[in-house]
């Protein structure tokens, strides 16, 4: 990292300029894949990237430039592009007698302490957690023919700079497993997976065991080798926890972003206080949950995360917002700006994003069904954050009929718009988990937590692939 004089007279000079705000974003990052195919180690990868991004304010306009080197004369001419850049009339260009930036460190406690740094392990040790899992799920059932096991370890050094004399830094160490297994019978050939993290060292597999993350992706894939296809139609639809939240996420969460909320291209832009879900909805995104995936202690522009209270009793209370769309909006920042790394300029984004606890229990939720879906795990979607229109698959489902559970279905994929959903909710479970992903918008991948209690909704248009 940048000594601190030299970051001094950086701002300096970037503040030497038409800019009204100056900023510094370092990182070096080490990040180990390794992958395990069926018990045999098929790659790993071992990367340390370092780099230095620069931005510049003139009100709403943002001009970013970042660079791997560290070296004077490249970083002094990085700014002087930015400079040229953003002093686009030359009788803005440059403030003579800009007063000189000195920095103050900004010193806490780490809310996310790791006991075992993935780097001090022998690779040796690492693989045989692959192995652990690859075993077990191996021994579920014959009919598991292969399986797929990775293990992600990520620790992220971060320092931020700014003109307003602000120095602040965070160490971010991430771990995550993920294992596909996959079953045949005769020429069936179906997959299911599980892939929990944490914002941890290996201590996380202390407590999620590589043997249970093997045996729950080999119970997957076993239920979607027995599914039926899934008839189609509008229907109550019952989500469960977890990452059934990817759905709250995707059609909901991304709406409530800045990013698009302070241009108006949001569903939701100009609805603070009024109700946008049912009564019985209640949801946040919170980046201070201790060690959990999508925390920080701080966010990408040097601003202490929050528990942000997005939607309380079906109101929208709040907005996830960053700096330079705070500007756009006339709000303060709410500790929401990220990004993948140092070659992306940071926006709002969300952290750990989950619907609260409800009052129903797990067999309240099926009551009064005669026919309906239960989705108990979610796939992948795509969402517009215009219109809060979605596309989700279900990775694992099972048909409704008459109050209970029955048999499993493949091929079903969940079709509304988000604010329909928010609204349909008529219960929410106490069951609340969180699970695991990575959110990809214009910043670029990051680390985010999913969440909810299982949800009942009274009618989604369920796509399926049943001729019926």
């Amino acid at each position: 990292m940048l000594e601190k004089d030299r970051l001094e007279r950086y701002l300096s000079l970037c503040m030497d300029s038409a800019a009204d705000f100056a900023e510094i974003y370092e990182e070096l990052e080490t990040k180990e894949t390794i992958t395990m195919l069926s018990g045999k180690v098929e790659d790993v990868n071992h990367a340390v990237t370092s780099g230095i991004g620069i931005r510049l304010y003139q009100g709403v306009q943002s001009v970013y430039a970042y660079t791997n080197s560290a070296e004077d004369e490249k970083i002094v001419s990085l700014i002087d592009d930015l400079r040229d850049a953003l002093a686009r009339d030359p009788a803005q260009a440059g403030q003579e007698g800009a007063p000189c930036v000195e920095l103050t460190r900004v010193e806490y406690e780490n809310r996310h302490p790791v006991k075992i740094d993935f780097t001090s392990v022998p690779l040796e040790e690492k693989t045989a957690l692959l192995g652990r899992a690859t075993q077990a799920a191996m021994e579920v059932d014959p009919r598991i023919v292969k399986v797929q096991a990775t293990l992600l370890n990520v620790r992220q050094l971060v320092q931020i700079s700014n003109s307003e004399g602000r120095l602040i830094g965070d160490t971010r160490v991430r771990t995550r497993m993920m294992v596909e297994a996959f079953a045949r019978e005769g020429d069936n050939l179906q997959s299911g997976g599980d892939r929990p993290g944490a914002g941890m060292g290996l201590e996380f597999f202390e407590t999620t065991t590589p043997e249970s993350i093997g045996k729950e992706a080999a119970r997957v894939a076993l239920v979607n080798l027995s599914a039926r296809d899934c008839p189609s139609g509008k229907m109550p639809v019952i989500i469960d926890n977890a990452f059934g939240g990817v759905i709250f996420h995707e059609a909901c969460g991304h709406s409530l972003e800045a990013t698009s909320v302070s241009k108006n291209q949001s569903v939701f832009s100009g609805k603070l206080g009024t109700q946008i879900a049912s009564t019985c909805v209640s949801a946040v995104d919170d980046g201070t949950i201790p060690n959990a995936w999508g925390s920080e202690n701080i966010d990408d522009e040097g601003n202490f995360q929050q528990r942000r209270v997005l939607i309380e009793n079906g109101i929208l209370k709040s907005y996830m917002i960053d700096r330079l769309n705070g500007r756009r909006m006339g709000a303060e920042s709410t500790g929401s700006g990220r990004r993948e790394s140092y070659q992306y300029e940071p926006t709002s984004r969300m952290s750990n994003t989950f619907i609260l606890a409800g009052n129903s229990s797990f067999e309240e939720m099926f009551e009064g069904i005669e026919k309906g879906l239960y989705a108990k795990k979610m796939g992948g979607g795509s969402v517009n954050p215009q219109t809060g229109e979605f596309n989700f698959a279900v990775g694992e489902g099972y048909m409704i009929e008459n109050g209970k559970i029955s048999y499993p279905v493949r091929g079903a994929a969940l079709i509304g718009n988000g604010g329909d959903i928010l609204m349909n909710i008529d219960r929410v479970c106490s069951n609340l988990e969180r699970g695991q992903g990575m959110c990809g918008s214009s910043s670029g991948s990051i680390p985010t937590d999913v969440g909810q209690p299982a949800i009942r909704v009274t009618s989604i248009t369920v796509g399926g692939t049943a001729n019926e």
